[in-house]
């Protein structure tokens, strides 16, 4: 996989605030209808992602095999705190965008590379006039915030991934995210779920921790980025980052 010329293309940045939780298991289907009462998109593709070298505050992945996707790990502004409902830890991130060439020299993955199967639901929020608007397509108001119910596959295994990525003027991503957040939880996820500190993480983080793979942690949120996070932040971290 290679990233083709950029002449004529400029890289496509993004500045964005976000959080995921990560479950095992297969999405059930409450949970799919639970979600269903916004307006969504639905993709299917294969992310691979970079596991081998170990890159201390970046994430690499190639997206669809079309897209090589760089992410810069920016420190963690604090806790989302949805009283009742959910908890998760906040993650800034700067993203680049490449064209790339599929692969076409290995029938697999190429080495230190680990496919991910993806099954994204998507819907997409604007923060306008105080208040989140649910729209079903790509907006044009920012800031607005995207929030995935994914189903995730790889090594042969079953989980799913419930996130929130706010973008548009750094002042405001939090607020946008926050206000998201309220609304999408506003009616608990079935079964008395709470997503919790322990299955908030990145993909990356995630990766790096499943079986099969080194018992070495990709440690991101240790990075020099550290600094960034509050003390009470720190006091609750018992996992390295994304």
């Amino acid at each position: 996989m290679t990233a083709e010329p950029l002449e004529g293309r400029a890289a496509e940045e993004v500045r964005s605030l976000e959080v995921r939780w990560i479950f095992p298991g297969r999405l059930e289907t409450a949970v799919t209808g639970w979600f269903g009462r916004f307006p969504i998109e639905t993709e299917s593709r294969e992310d691979s992602y970079l596991l081998d070298p170990r890159l201390p505050g970046l994430s690499v992945k190639v997206r669809g095999g079309r897209l090589l996707e760089v992410k810069m790990y920016h420190g963690s502004p604090g806790i989302l705190e949805v009283a009742g409902h959910a908890r998760g830890r906040l993650e800034s991130w700067q993203k680049w965008s490449f064209p790339a060439s599929p692969p076409d020299q290995y029938s697999g993955s190429p080495p230190g590379w680990r496919p991910v199967r993806k099954r994204r639901r998507i819907s997409r929020f604007a923060l306008a006039g105080g208040q989140i608007v649910a729209r079903a397509s790509e907006l044009d108001q920012e800031p607005q915030c995207d929030v995935e119910l994914t189903e995730v596959s790889t090594i042969g295994q079953d989980w799913w991934t419930l996130g929130f990525e706010a973008s548009g003027p750094a002042d405001l991503l939090r607020s946008a995210l926050e206000a998201t957040a309220r609304l999408v939880f506003n009616r608990p996820l079935p079964g008395g779920a709470e997503p919790d500190l322990d299955e908030s993480k990145s993909y990356m983080q995630w990766l790096s921790q499943r079986p099969g793979l080194k018992t070495e942690v990709f440690d991101v949120q240790r990075s020099a980025s550290d600094s960034l996070l509050p003390a009470s932040s720190e006091a609750d971290e018992h996992r390295s980052e994304d």
